[in-house]
């Protein structure tokens, strides 16, 4: 295999491009403030090729957006896979630190920040955005039902407000390690509930 074929191997598809683009400005700089002539430059694609893949800038929003969450699943099921018994209703913090090691950081919930940007419910993005916040609220009751039998909905409910909260931290860049710091949290509000049942 020579040099060039080797290159255009490894070079990611225009859709992929795209997509990578597409996430990395909108985590950076927020949607609005992202053009799709940007996303164009640098994905280096031209405009034919976006609207042939997404139908617009609408569509490439929904796409990113829907990748991610399935990375995002992904990540956070290896997590709960790992994690000893005790800690699977924790992995979820885990799961995030993973997730910003392997893809785009963002500056916090990709999920929530596009709710805020995209406030039309007629978006297509918007069931992503549901799809997401269903997956938490599943998971985490399911999990949650491992730790305890007296009111799991309530502590899953406790767990994401601490999630929630270490997100918006992660948004402000004031804590030093809100992800560890949730955990910690949530591990005080799983003891609490283990010891109310006992």
């Amino acid at each position: 295999m020579d040099q060039d074929t080797a290159e255009a191997t490894a070079r990611p598809s225009a859709r992929d491009r795209l997509l990578d683009a597409a996430d990395e400005l909108f985590s950076r700089d927020g949607i609005a403030r992202t053009s799709v002539d940007q996303v164009l430059h640098h994905a280096h694609v031209a405009p034919a090729t976006l609207y042939a893949h997404f139908g617009g800038k609408d569509g490439l929003i929904a796409a990113a957006l829907q990748r991610r969450l399935d990375r995002w699943e992904q990540v956070w099921k290896e997590a709960v896979d790992a994690a000893a018994p005790a800690e699977k209703l924790l992995a979820l913090f885990d799961a995030v630190s993973a997730y910003r090691d392997r893809y785009t950081p963002g500056r916090g919930c990709a999920f929530l920040a596009t709710s805020i940007e995209l406030p039309d419910l007629d978006h297509p993005a918007r069931a992503v955005i549901e799809a997401e916040s269903t997956l938490l609220l599943t998971r985490l009751n399911q999990l949650a039902e491992t730790v305890t039998t007296e009111d799991p909905a309530a502590l899953a409910g406790n767990v994401l407000l601490v999630y929630d909260g270490a997100m918006a931290n992660l948004q402000r860049g004031r804590t030093p390690d809100p992800l560890g710091h949730g955990k910690a949290l949530a591990r005080c509000l799983i003891q609490n509930a283990i010891e109310t049942e006992q």
